[in-house]
């Protein structure tokens, strides 16, 4: 069963501006999003997708955005495509989301970044 939906689109060069601070993109997104998207030729791309995939995430489980990015979860890429990681976070929180299926898709086209989220009963 769904039980949730969250969509976002973030403006490329916006996020471009942002990650001229260092302290910004070291805050905001982890080592592993930060080593792959600094390995793309436009870095500020992958970084909006993962930016708006933490924003569609908070808007389909309702956990606040600021806890999102502080406490640990991010987007893994691999061959599969990307998902929504929890490596970061703590246990007990881990253990409240594993209840739950997360589906991701990311998509950037010109100057925008889209993430889309749906969050799923495992039941």
């Amino acid at each position: 069963m769904i039980l949730g939906v969250g969509v976002d689109i973030c403006r490329i060069s916006r996020m471009s501006r942002f990650t001229r601070e260092d302290h910004f993109v070291r805050r905001v997104f982890s080592p592993e999003e930060i080593c792959y998207s600094y390995s793309k030729p436009c870095p500020a791309r992958h970084l909006a997708s993962s930016f708006a995939a933490k924003e569609a995430f908070s808007k389909a489980s309702g956990f606040p955005l600021f806890k999102v990015i502080s406490g640990g979860i991010s987007v893994s890429r691999s061959e599969t495509g990307p998902r929504l990681s929890f490596i970061g976070v703590d246990e007990e929180l881990k253990l409240g989301f594993s209840k739950f299926n997360f589906h991701l898709s990311l998509s950037h086209d010109g100057d925008y970044s889209v993430a889309f989220v749906v969050m799923e009963d495992r039941q």
